[in-house]
């Protein structure tokens, strides 16, 4: 058992003052204000509901500064893919295992307790399954033990190489699965997950994209995910909507709304380039919009259409995607101003009156919540213990209470303002560094330095 004393936490009843927080196996069992300190109590200034990760490839953090060099012609998502798949050509399990250690011990240093990993390199270089299928898999697995991170891993099916059933190239060979080694794929993966991690653990299913699967394997790959989430990449760049719309005859999330049954187990991501009756029918379905604002203007995919999917009640949740930058603040910052350039107008991520950096925290971390398919995203007895706890001292916080602290943390504050950090009551990071920081980011120092020399 945990008890935690902070000055002021955000629970679900709103803001309140010396509130304890009691943890017992990986949840909260109670929640009471106006407490006084106890002998064995974990002191800490404000406390919050820890956001999730929704989205992330971890194996891209090891190319962050490699991409960002003009080469003749016009540079595009397109071009940055192709330089994605000859780097992954060269990772060994080894290296993804390293890589994913020091990105997963990032999230939680930034204020992240879980994360979603869309996990779609599969196989060794050409093809060709490892001997155990779910080898790069279980390296995932290792990281996320070895951090504590909560962990939904998504195995992608990945069948084809473009929009009309092309044929795997180059790079996307480590990818490829038809659909019955897919559903292997995801069983070897519940059962490893079963043996090795946390209960919290869930292992979903996430069919890359339209334009990387057959349309036929959609119902087949949804059937796999059972109760567990569905994530699925929607309508990011203008191109892949063309070519979809071309060859299956409708727009991408206008196909997926016609072919499925969109509920609150469905994360679309980025859902980018949608026109208005898609963006409302989207937001009235349940599902939640997976967002990744750096990511998203790293890449130059462009702006989603945040007022009218909040005037119509949707979710959204953020993620890190690529990973070339991981500040959580930062991400909820870029997705604001990313809508005020869009709509050239002032605190617009907030439906009606109110605090925009509460909207956004607190809207990211129930939508995140439920795309992971965590008990978590507030502090109330009973949910998981994914609890954040922040530093005000600093001249920018200081002069802060209530929801403007979550202005000044989203719009103001400097990335590390994180103290302490619990995943499912996992204290992991304690004083701004993780438990295991300094032997995760060897071991990864080690492997990128090889791993670069290949390259």
């Amino acid at each position: 058992m945990q008890r935690i004393l902070a000055g002021r936490a955000r629970t679900a009843e709103g803001w309140q003052s010396d509130v304890a927080v009691t943890v017992e196996k990986g949840r909260i069992s109670a929640v009471e204000s106006g407490q006084m300190p106890r002998p064995g109590d974990i002191r800490v200034d404000v406390l919050l509901p820890a956001l999730g990760n929704l989205h992330s490839h971890t194996f891209q953090r090891a190319m962050a500064g490699m991409t960002e060099h003009r080469a003749a012609g016009q540079d595009s998502f397109w071009t940055w893919r192709s330089l994605m798949y000859r780097f992954v050509d060269q990772l060994t399990p080894e290296d993804y295992q390293a890589i994913a250690a020091l990105t997963f011990m990032e999230m939680m240093e930034a204020g992240y307790a879980a994360v979603g990993e869309f996990h779609y390199v599969h196989h060794a270089p050409g093809g060709a399954p490892y001997a155990r299928l779910t080898e790069l898999g279980d390296r995932v697995f290792a990281a996320a033990a070895e951090t504590g991170i909560g962990l939904t891993h998504l195995p992608v099916l990945y069948s084809c190489g473009g929009a009309g059933e092309q044929p795997l190239a180059g790079g996307q060979q480590r990818f490829g699965n038809d659909i019955e080694r897919f559903a292997q794929l995801v069983t070897q993966a519940r059962a490893h997950a079963a043996r090795t991690l946390p209960a919290d653990t869930r292992v979903g299913v996430a069919p890359h994209s339209l334009r990387a699967i057959r349309p036929g394997d959609l119902a087949e790959a949804v059937a796999l995910a059972d109760d567990n989430p569905i994530h699925i990449h929607i309508a990011e760049q203008p191109r892949e909507v063309e070519e979809i719309g071309a060859w299956l005859g409708a727009r991408p999330v206008e196909w997926l709304l016609a072919h499925t049954q969109l509920d609150a187990q469905w994360c679309l991501i980025h859902a980018t380039h949608m026109t208005e009756p898609e963006t409302v029918a989207m937001a009235r379905s349940g599902a939640v919009a997976g967002l990744c604002p750096i990511t998203e203007a790293n890449l130059g995919d462009g702006p989603f259409n945040g007022p009218l999917y909040l005037q119509h009640g949707g979710a959204f949740g953020i993620g890190s995607d690529s990973n070339v930058r991981i500040a959580l603040g930062e991400e909820l910052r870029m997705l604001e101003y990313s809508q005020r350039l869009r709509h050239l107008q002032r605190n617009v991520m907030v439906a009606g009156q109110g605090s925009v950096g509460a909207a956004l925290y607190l809207g990211a971390a129930a939508g995140g919540a439920r795309a992971l398919g965590r008990d978590a995203g507030r502090i109330a007895p009973g949910t998981l213990a994914d609890l954040v706890a922040i530093n005000t001292g600093g001249s920018v916080l200081c002069a802060l209470d209530g929801d403007q602290l979550l202005d000044g943390l989203c719009f103001a504050a400097p990335d590390r303002v994180v103290t302490d950090l619990w995943s499912a009551g996992r204290h992991m990071v304690r004083n701004g560094r993780h438990v295991n920081h300094d032997s995760v980011t060897q071991t990864y120092k080690t492997r990128l330095k090889a791993l670069v020399a290949r390259l």
